[in-house]
């Protein structure tokens, strides 16, 4: 660890054991995703919320999210995107019918769309960018050998507690989903439910301010 300047790895795991078991978006993006779908596409869910930390991790370790932190324009353009995006998700998800879903189709159209959709969730959100930008340089000394392999192997290592622990949360979100199949009300009372914290996500993105 030296070689990469890695401090007070231990900490560093504890503190990411914490932060990934913490609810926040991408806990109740899964929850909601296996709940409705089943475990299959929650794990697409999965996939692609981590396929997002990686595009965080390398733009930490290259530098580009730090313009996030020097330009109000970059993190306002990113802000309302992500924002605008979920936002779109809820209202969906508000405004779908139950009867006119066919199980079939979103099966198989579930697992490609769950995986892009963690995906954008998790890319445009600027403060997950800022997160990374960070919270990771403070287990690095700037001043070992490599120390952008050290920021690799933190966000390597972040991202694999994250990913076990939503694989946790998406089988549960499966044993919701053979509850809701056979009561269809419910699945549209969910549905009303979380389109409604989506949009409350969004709103709360777009309101927030740089620190």
């Amino acid at each position: 660890m030296s070689t990469f300047g890695i401090q007070h790895y231990d900490a560093f795991l504890i503190a990411c054991i914490a932060l990934s078991i913490t609810p926040g978006l991408d806990t109740f993006y899964i929850l909601t995703r296996s709940g409705r779908e089943g475990h299959g596409v929650g794990m697409a869910a999965v996939l692609g919320i981590n396929a997002g930390c990686i595009v965080h991790t390398l733009a930490a370790v290259l530098g580009i999210s730090a313009i996030l932190m020097a330009s109000a324009i970059a993190f306002s353009v990113l802000k309302y995107l992500g924002a605008a995006y979920l936002a779109w998700i809820g209202l969906r998800m508000l405004f779908s019918r139950v009867s006119a879903r066919k199980p079939t189709e979103t099966k198989g159209k579930g697992f490609a769309a769950a995986f892009r959709q963690g995906m954008l969730t998790n890319v445009l959100n600027p403060k997950v960018a800022l997160f990374f930008l960070a919270f990771l340089p403070q287990f690095v000394s700037m001043h070992a050998q490599h120390p952008q392999l050290g920021l690799t192997l933190l966000g390597l290592s972040f991202i694999g507690i994250g990913f076990t622990w939503s694989t946790v949360l998406a089988l549960m979100g499966g044993r919701i989903f053979r509850l809701l199949t056979t009561r269809p009300n419910v699945e549209q009372w969910m549905d009303r439910f979380c389109g409604t914290v989506f949009v409350a996500f969004g709103v709360r993105l777009a309101l927030q301010q740089r620190s």
